[in-house]
């Protein structure tokens, strides 16, 4: 009787822990990857399943959600043969939990790997100055290689970012005189095309001074022209009107001329430059009377 109470003492055991290995819940975020006797049966997703006693095992449970893989620091030569140390990050995500349990050992590390592989091939054919000035494209660019590389372990990498660039202090130092060179000789140009430029306005305003003085005298000489030529007009005129009244006998008309011509004489002789005192022993009733005739001319020609 004790015998017998032990064998069903014992299959009450077996049955419940067969029971407890059949029931399995996965929980949010993970997926668990199962085996069949050794074999890959299936995944199962978050939530409650039922799996074979003793036949099914859980073989992995993989992390589904998205993790931040921080790159060791290294060294990496540029193209100009500066050493340089780079601190980087990754951002992974599975979302194939078959494919990166039995496509990859580790994949983890081997991502790992692949990254430091791929900054050294990147960075190694850039300069220096495109290394710090060009971060957004080199982390696009390596995203575009690893995420690639990755698609096969069931992997998606999400994100790659460049965290630091250490240099030595000697090429920090150097690379500050370079850039305060570059910025003196910035300056220079400036200042050189700010004085060429002064020069060019100043230039262009004598140009316009020069261009307005021009037709300043331009426009003066053609108004001096046409008041010459109206004072010709005028005195030719005149000369023909007294011209007539002389063929008609008029003795104011030959007064006229002859104290335009006196007058004219006298105004000669007062612009000389060696003429300081005149004597003109002249009958001044004569210039008075010319005048007078002028002057009954005038009346007559008005009627």
């Amino acid at each position: 009787m004790g015998f017998f109470s032990f064998v069903v003492i014992a299959f009450l055991i077996f049955v419940v822990s067969a029971v407890f290995k059949s029931i399995c819940v996965v929980g949010q975020g993970f997926e668990y990857v199962i085996e069949r006797l050794g074999k890959y049966q299936t995944t199962l997703k978050p939530g409650l399943h039922i799996l074979v006693p003793f036949i099914d095992r859980i073989y992995k449970k993989v992390d589904m959600k998205e993790t931040a893989m921080t790159i060791p620091p290294q060294d990496v030569f540029t193209h100009d043969n500066v050493n340089a140390k780079i601190d980087a990050i990754c951002f992974i995500q599975v979302y194939n939990a078959a494919k990166c349990v039995y496509e990859v050992n580790d994949y983890f590390n081997s991502i790992c790997q692949l990254v430091n592989t791929q900054l050294r091939s990147v960075l190694g054919s850039m300069e220096l100055d495109q290394m710090l000035s060009q971060r957004d494209t080199i982390n696009r660019d390596l995203l575009q290689v690893v995420d690639k590389a990755t698609e096969v372990w069931g992997v998606k990498v999400t994100r790659i970012d460049i965290r630091d660039i250490n240099v030595s202090s000697d090429v920090m130092e150097s690379m500050s005189a370079q850039l305060k060179a570059e910025r003196t000789k910035r300056a220079t140009i400036l200042e050189a095309e700010g004085i060429r430029q002064a020069q060019i306005l100043k230039s262009e305003g004598e140009k316009q001074s020069q261009i307005l003085k021009s037709e300043g005298e331009k426009a003066a000489a053609i108004l001096a022209a046409e008041a010459r030529e109206r004072a010709a007009e005028a005195e030719a005129r005149a000369t023909t009107m007294v011209s007539d009244a002389i063929k008609d006998g008029n003795t104011q008309a030959i007064n006229y001329f002859v104290a335009q011509k006196y007058t004219e004489a006298i105004k000669a002789i007062g612009a000389a430059e060696n003429s300081k005192v005149i004597m003109m022993p002249l009958d001044a009733s004569s210039i008075i009377g010319s005048v007078g005739g002028i002057s009954q001319l005038v009346k007559e020609l008005n009627k």
